[in-house]
């Protein structure tokens, strides 16, 4: 009964390839909530009912399935074990949806609903994003219950479905069940490593909001020859409104977007981060803000991106003058942009600039908000020193995560602080084809959380 024993147990459910048969399980339900057809909320609920749900009753979890309150996501499981009053209560979490399979633009032998083992990789939709991180987690605190008869402390459980599109109706049911959810500290993964060969810890995330920018300017398309020069050119006057928001580097030019927010506690936490290396393009050094460093801009700065742009018919284009031109763009924003002046600080800017023929759609999706704990909360500290005291190494410590994740429901509706310690790594391919985790990642993380549930339970 002890923590090398409980980190023992969990190293040999990885070697003896009962991890990789778990996780292989786990990819084989298609459960993609940004798919609404009705095969594929039937796999969401299969998912909780027959992958989870066996599994957390058997831990002693005392689960309930919900309906979501919002028509457009998924059900989520709630679960309990209680060990006694007085002790810790750890929330966790993890979302069994994912983005789309994508089937067919996998490279062959890849397919999104079976786990391919190649070498260091196994290969499947939902490995790295976030069945594989769940799993980890659960299996680390069965090794803990095994190895002690119990945790030493108490653990709830959320497991949503719809995190993939905006964790739609995860605020309302954390406000309807807010009493089951109570809890001293939320432990859960999501995200990747900064490189995989070194742990890494966050403690909240960017927030993220996502809007059309529209220019309409006429009907129908009409003869570029007959009326070029007469018309108004839509998707010149967008780029032209796009190019008043940001500079030729990236720099953002609205005033409100500019937070001011990145302190000196904040830019020391940042300081020596790595942003480049390992798999994934090549970090580029002149593109935003020019006086940050590029740690800086990515974890502790905003950035806005066009995701998508079209006019006309890009895969046919004939010669006229479309009357339309659409860019799907994305704000991720840290803690100081106020999130209800995003949209609002745009359309003054543009109508400063001169754009006021430029319309705002924004996405009825949900997104998250901006949120951000101290790296010295002692919460932080307590869980940092925990993994390095199991993988002997350096830990990458970040205020927030670059992405974003629905962390401002656990902040804002059940006031927790959160620790997040993510079991992937940035050339995972999640959301794209080829999705994968590393198995040395896995390997890894399932001793680093065996340690750190085991450490959670001698805190009183």
């Amino acid at each position: 009964m002890t923590r090398t024993a409980a980190i023992d147990r969990v190293t040999d459910y990885f070697d003896a390839g009962t991890f990789q048969s778990d996780l292989g399980d786990l990819v084989t339900f298609r459960s993609e909530s940004q798919n609404p057809a009705d095969e594929a909320r039937a796999e969401s609920l299969r998912y909780l009912r027959e992958a989870m749900l066996p599994r957390l009753s058997a831990m002693g979890f005392e689960c309930e399935i919900i309906d979501n309150p919002d028509p457009r996501g998924g059900p989520l499981l709630l679960g309990d074990r209680h060990e006694g009053d007085g002790l810790t209560t750890v929330l966790t979490y993890g979302h069994g949806d994912t983005v789309r399979g994508q089937e067919g633009m996998w490279r062959d032998g890849l397919e999104p609903w079976a786990l391919t083992e190649e070498g260091e990789r196994l290969y499947g939709r939902g490995a790295a994003d976030n069945k594989g991180q769940h799993l980890i987690n659960i299996a680390a605190l069965e090794a803990v219950l095994v190895e002690r008869g119990s945790l030493g402390f108490n653990i709830r459980i959320v497991i949503e479905m719809s995190e993939e599109v905006g964790s739609v109706g995860l605020p309302e049911v954390f406000e309807r069940y807010r009493d089951r959810l109570t809890a001293d500290v939320l432990i859960a993964s999501d995200g990747p490593r900064l490189q995989p060969e070194v742990p890494t810890m966050f403690m909240g995330s960017r927030g993220g909001t996502t809007f059309d920018l529209v220019v309409e300017t006429h009907e129908g398309a009409h003869h570029s020859g007959n009326w070029g020069g007469l018309l108004a050119d839509p998707a010149m006057i967008l780029a032209h409104a796009l190019a008043a928001i940001t500079d030729r580097r990236g720099q953002i030019k609205v005033p409100e977007w500019r937070p001011g927010s990145l302190t000196d506690t904040v830019r020391a936490a940042l300081k020596d981060l790595p942003v480049a290396g390992g798999e994934g393009p090549e970090v580029d050094p002149d593109w935003g803000e020019e006086d940050l460093t590029p740690a800086e801009r990515v974890f502790g700065w905003n950035s806005f991106a066009v995701l998508a742009m079209v006019s006309g018919v890009p895969d046919a284009p004939v010669n006229a003058i479309s009357g339309w031109a659409r860019a799907t763009c994305q704000l991720r924003y840290v803690v100081g942009t106020d999130p209800e002046d995003v949209v609002p600080a745009l359309r003054r800017h543009l109508d400063a600039e001169g754009f006021r023929n430029v319309q705002i759609r924004p996405h009825d999706r949900g997104f998250f908000a901006a949120t951000r704990l101290d790296p010295s909360h002692p919460w932080a500290d307590f869980v940092g020193r925990s993994i390095q005291e199991t993988s002997g190494g350096p830990l990458h410590v970040l205020p927030n995560l670059a992405g974003s994740l629905p962390n401002d429901s656990f902040t804002d509706i059940l006031g927790l602080p959160t620790i997040w310690v993510p079991h992937s790594y940035r050339g995972c391919s999640q959301h794209a084809p080829n999705e994968h985790v590393l198995k040395g990642v896995c390997r890894d993380a399932l001793r680093t959380m065996a340690g750190v549930f085991w450490d959670v339970g001698t805190r009183h």
